[in-house]
């Protein structure tokens, strides 16, 4: 998922350094909302694991 938020940047970057206002505003409107989509996995995913925490040693 950080990958697509990455490469959408990427391609807003390059599309504002060619002009391209529509696109790079779209990409990198597409970045921010897969960029807090991924930090929000990762928070839950932290979370998730924190609670599962280890089992009682045997």
């Amino acid at each position: 998922m950080l990958n697509w938020a990455v490469t959408f940047l990427v391609i807003a970057l390059i599309a504002a350094l060619l002009g391209f206002t529509s696109i790079a505003g779209a990409a990198i409107g597409i970045a921010k909302i897969l960029f807090f989509v991924f930090l929000i996995l990762f928070v839950v995913s932290l979370v998730a694991g924190g609670l599962r925490g280890r089992g009682a040693p045997r």
